[in-house]
């Protein structure tokens, strides 16, 4: 399928694999919008990126996931600048494996479940309207192998803290709203998939865990 003139969201595409997959698809034409929470480090991938793809038709749009407010202005700017969206790639996600630290988001929120689940959930939602009228469209969630059962009388985890049941945690709950939106989004167009990238890549976010790729 040609992507020439589609029009693809990658949240967390200034570094690892998002970077990757973004750098792909504007190679093969299509119109991606990079997202990152780092305003300098952005644009400087973005000029990159034009220059190697020979692709003008990129953009950047800075929001930090670990707030919902920025979350919702990163789907008003991108709803503000575009009423075609053929898809919505899940990709930024944390994994604070290194620091036993509980940490929190700007909501209050365990910070794994927010950036990982509530983050891309709200996101989906609020974008779900363009996708519907974009048909055939199509979200992808990355998720992972990883899962940790969810303890609904303790989402967030203030007993029995652990980085890896965080992420884990979050990562089920990820492919758990995937398949809910397969079922509430087929009879429109919409296709929803959740992925397992690979074990351990060679990534900063891999290797800023401690762990070797």
């Amino acid at each position: 399928m040609s992507l020439a003139g589609k029009t693809i969201l990658v949240t967390g595409s200034t570094d690892g694999l998002g970077k990757l997959v973004a750098a792909s698809l504007a190679g093969d034409g299509a119109r991606v919008l990079l997202h990152g929470r780092d305003q300098a480090k952005g644009e400087a991938v973005l000029a990159r990126m034009k220059a190697s793809s020979r692709n003008p038709d990129l953009e950047f749009h800075r929001a930090d996931l670990t707030s919902l407010a920025q979350v919702r202005g990163l789907a008003k700017a991108v709803l503000g600048g575009h009423d075609h969206l053929d898809a919505l790639i899940n990709n930024a996600g944390i994994a604070l494996f290194a620091d036993d630290t509980r940490r929190l988001s700007a909501d209050g929120h365990e910070l794994h479940f927010q950036v990982n689940y509530l983050a891309p959930f709200l996101l989906t939602e609020l974008l779900a309207p363009t996708l519907r009228a974009s048909a055939p469209a199509r979200i992808v969630n990355v998720s992972s192998l990883g899962q940790a059962a969810i303890d609904f009388d303790d989402v967030m985890i203030e007993r029995d803290y652990s980085p890896m049941r965080g992420y884990c945690q979050s990562k089920l709950a990820q492919v758990m709203n995937t398949i809910d939106l397969g079922e509430a989004l087929k009879s429109a167009g919409v296709t929803a998939a959740a992925l397992h990238p690979g074990t351990y890549m060679n990534t900063n976010m891999v290797i800023g865990a401690g762990i070797k790729p």
